[in-house]
């Protein structure tokens, strides 16, 4: 690949946060112009950190990264921080150009169209739902007009019809796109090849070829490699065993058995180094409250935006144990404002039984607080504080001794998930709430998270644009907010 054409090149790269923390160990990959790749690799790998430092938000401790000068980057993260939530419309896009942009109001409407989004330009940014916030990340990235397009998991909290002009917008994109999305039937719409960050080697493979072509190669590879290192095993055993017989016979024989042990010695070393596949989460359970009774909660109307305004939908709902509903409806329509006011109690239509304890996993994670430590989360939510079951609860999760004492803050988006899933686990609600709950989770653990949902005993209520995940699940009942 010739340098001209290279847009983006990682030359034995390494990064590290701490001595225990290592990211990257001697990196290298190369992109080239006018290329779309997909970055994949576990939760926590270090995904969003290969991104900070083609960006330069990071530095690497030792290695090149090396982008083209030629090329400006835009990245779109995420999520919003919690500090511009309360900035406007024209304000969040403002602070991408250095100087003032006096034709900022076209170019804002411009990229709105291309999201399909419409906004008045004064509304706060904390009063659009989280599917127009994913589609304002995608918009400010857009707005700069970037050579290289890096978006960091875009179809989170995006309907399907926001995956829809998504997708159609990147396959007619002639520039450079890099992107993270645990989605595979939206990679596979339109990557060129697969990036694989391995969480145990700090290595980046490079594959060619569509998503799931590229999951058939990486598949293939493990198994031939497996395949090998069988037949060195069946080998090195059966030298081993001449040795020890020769071994014993003296004289010459002693030699032989040397020999014997020299070459099982040369195969343990010629074995394959396989490649471990990511770990998926352990199976779990999350125990619904005990006692519970009659009615759980009862919803006589729900407030929902309608053409930008408020209104009231008459609706005839009750869930008792056992019970599961499927709220639906296009981004905007007000389904995370309903499910935060029916996890506080303060929904005017909804009554929950005063001693039903309420689980909520709420999208954006506020109901976490970003200083605990993982350790004291888990804790603060025990019934029982015993340290021997949270820690065991935490390893189903991933959470282990390499981060169960890091600060929720310093997760990545989807640690910070299985943080939340550790946290209703212990809790043992009688009434979950859970607002997408697939969003930034690695795919290997969404069937094992839509297992414990379906087996859930306590009533439940879903919020999900994913319907592969939602299939998964018992639904007794469905509401859209849309019709």
């Amino acid at each position: 690949m010739s340098n001209n054409n290279v847009a983006i090149r990682f030359s034995s790269v390494s990064f590290k946060y701490a001595a225990n923390k290592p990211i990257l160990d001697e990196a290298s990959f190369s992109l080239r112009r006018g290329s779309k790749f997909t970055l994949m690799g576990q939760n926590g790998a270090g995904k969003s950190t290969i991104l900070n430092l083609i960006t330069g938000a990071l530095k690497a401790d030792d290695g090149l990264v090396s982008v083209d000068k030629e090329l400006t980057v835009a990245y779109a993260k995420q999520v919003i921080p919690k500090e511009e939530m309360e900035i406007t419309l024209r304000e969040f896009f403002e602070k991408y150009f250095s100087e003032k942009n006096y034709s900022i109001d076209k170019k804002i409407d411009e990229v709105l169209d291309i999201v399909n989004l419409q906004a008045d330009h004064d509304k706060k940014i904390k009063s659009f739902s989280g599917g127009q916030q994913a589609r304002l990340l995608m918009a400010s990235a857009l707005i700069q007009d970037p050579d290289i397009l890096i978006l960091d998991e875009p179809t989170n909290n995006l309907d399907q019809e926001g995956i829809n002009h998504l997708t159609s917008f990147l396959i007619m994109y002639e520039k450079t796109a890099l992107v993270i999305s645990h989605d595979a039937d939206f990679l596979n719409c339109f990557t060129d090849g697969v990036l694989y960050l391995d969480v145990f080697t700090k290595q980046v493979h490079q594959y060619m070829g569509d998503y799931y072509t590229v999951v058939e190669k990486i598949t293939e590879q493990i198994k031939k490699e497996e395949r090998k290192n069988a037949q060195y095993e069946k080998e090195i055993k059966a030298n081993k065993a001449k040795s020890e017989f020769f071994a014993h016979k003296g004289g010459k024989m002693r030699l032989v058995a040397r020999k014997m042990r020299e070459k099982a010695a040369e195969m343990e070393v010629s074995k394959v180094s396989v490649r471990r596949e990511d770990k998926a989460i352990r199976n779990f359970e999350i125990p619904a409250q005990e006692e519970l009774h009659s009615e759980i909660i009862h919803i006589s109307s729900m407030s929902i935006m309608k053409d930008h305004k408020q209104s009231e939908k008459k609706v005839n709902i009750s869930l008792r144990k056992k019970q599961h509903l499927l709220l639906s409806g296009p981004n905007g329509i007000g389904k995370t404002t309903l499910l935060e006011s029916l996890a506080s109690g303060q929904a005017r239509g909804a009554k929950i039984n005063e001693n039903v304890k309420i689980g909520y996993y709420r999208q954006d994670f506020s109901t976490l607080n970003f200083e605990d430590t993982v350790f004291d989360s888990l804790m603060e939510v025990m019934k029982e504080q015993k340290e021997e079951k949270l820690r065991s609860v935490a390893a189903g999760f991933l959470l282990t001794k390499e981060n169960i004492y890091s600060k929720i803050g310093d997760l990545s988006e989807g640690q910070k998930g299985l943080v939340a899933f550790a946290r209703l686990m212990l809790e043992e609600p009688g009434l979950l709430i859970l607002d997408e709950p697939t969003n930034h989770i690695n795919f290997r653990h969404l069937p094992i998270i839509a297992k414990a949902l379906d087996k859930y005993e306590g009533a439940m209520i879903l919020v999900s644009h994913v319907p592969e995940f939602v299939e998964q699940i018992r639904i007794d009942e469905e509401l859209d907010l849309g019709k």
